[in-house]
């Protein structure tokens, strides 16, 4: 009965539902293809004999009668003088030309680049990719050779390898800044296939349909050093940030406040009494009277202050900035003053309308 049904014609077909195989070999255990057999094969696929070593015929998707008219190159290897009214030995192949979508590429050790921004550095990357077989001779011949199975993982290593070699090179003549390379990402996926797909074609048969590059990442202390530049940006102007923080020690210390927005205020009310405390020696500092001269040296009179009447060191101390900073105010003309000989007095009322604008 065995004898029997070996001898019957077949029907030699292929129905993947692996979604990873790209080539699969008809398990024929005696390799004799029957004269009369059917062959079909589905779209997406395609059928390549092999007879002792040497590539055959190549059928497309459809259905097929193998006879001497349409599989005329094993016909010419074999040399049966008779044709095909006996079984012929070959081996059949199916390879999958369908796109293999979402195989993921990466860089096991990081590229290293001259940066603009920060000098020399490491830069790591990873992304996926799409193929499809598109020489089915040179990928059974290169890549797969005689394996019965041929899946999607046993390529994965050799296929990371030459993406990650020749996007480490594109990347590193590319003179992209780090910075910039996120805005980038899809300029270099399409710049990399024009030199990724020669190679590939030449030497595995396969073309590389599209090459997506979702990040490039950088070592822990760059990315410190890229969010301390950030703060510093967000700060903006160093002079108003001060200002801002006093006035939030100022609000929220009462009572001896704490924390740094307090230590912010009692540092600028110290600087405050510091430059009052050094106006004061000044004039301490003085030459001594001299004998005889008790008048010239007698300093006047106190005279009894004027609680509405302000000096620019009284307005800042009881604001908590320097006197610069209510020098600068009067001069952009914020806070009114009148400047009697080189002194500017302030009136209550024009600070509690500065105040309150």
């Amino acid at each position: 009965m065995d004898f029997i049904k070996g001898e019957l014609l077949e029907i030699i077909e292929w129905t993947d539902d692996s979604r990873d195989t790209i080539a699969w070999r008809f398990p024929d255990n005696d390799a004799a293809i029957k004269n009369g057999a059917q062959l079909i094969v589905r779209e997406s696929q395609t059928a390549q004999f092999v007879y002792l070593g040497q590539f055959g015929d190549t059928f497309g998707p459809g259905k097929h009668t193998l006879n001497t008219e349409n599989i005329p190159v094993l016909t010419r290897l074999k040399g049966w003088k008779y044709g095909f009214q006996s079984p012929f030995k070959a081996d059949l192949y199916y390879v999958n030309t369908r796109l293999f979508t979402g195989n993921k590429w990466g860089t096991s050790n990081p590229i290293m680049l001259r940066d603009p921004d920060f000098g020399i550095v490491r830069a790591r990357a990873f992304g996926t990719y799409d193929f499809r077989v598109t020489n089915v001779q040179t990928f059974l011949k290169e890549v797969a050779g005689s394996d019965h199975d041929f899946r999607v993982d046993e390529f994965a290593d050799t296929m990371r390898s030459r993406i990650v070699s020749i996007f480490s090179e594109a990347l590193a003549s590319a003179g992209v800044p780090v910075l910039d390379v996120a805005t980038r990402y899809s300029e270099l996926g399409d710049a990399l296939l024009p030199l990724i797909n020669p190679a590939m074609g030449s030497k595995y048969g396969l073309e590389i349909d599209s090459f997506i590059v979702e990040n490039v990442s950088v070592p822990p202390e760059v990315e410190e050093a890229i969010d301390k530049r950030s703060a510093m940006s967000a700060i903006g102007n160093l002079n108003d940030y001060v200002k801002y923080q006093m006035g939030q020690g100022m609000a929220s210390g009462e009572g001896g406040g704490g924390g740094a927005a307090g230590m912010a205020s009692e540092m600028a009310i110290g600087f405050a009494m510091a430059q009052e405390m050094m106006k004061t020696s000044g004039m301490a500092g003085s030459p001594p009277a001299q004998p005889g001269q008790v008048g010239a040296a007698t300093s006047p009179a106190p005279v009894a202050p004027n609680p509405d009447i302000l000096d620019p060191a009284t307005v800042a101390r009881m604001l908590g900035v320097t006197e610069a900073d209510v020098m600068a105010e009067i001069t952009s003309g914020n806070l009114a003053a009148k400047k009697i000989g080189s002194a500017h007095r302030i009136t209550r009322a024009a600070l509690d309308s500065f105040l309150a604008g």
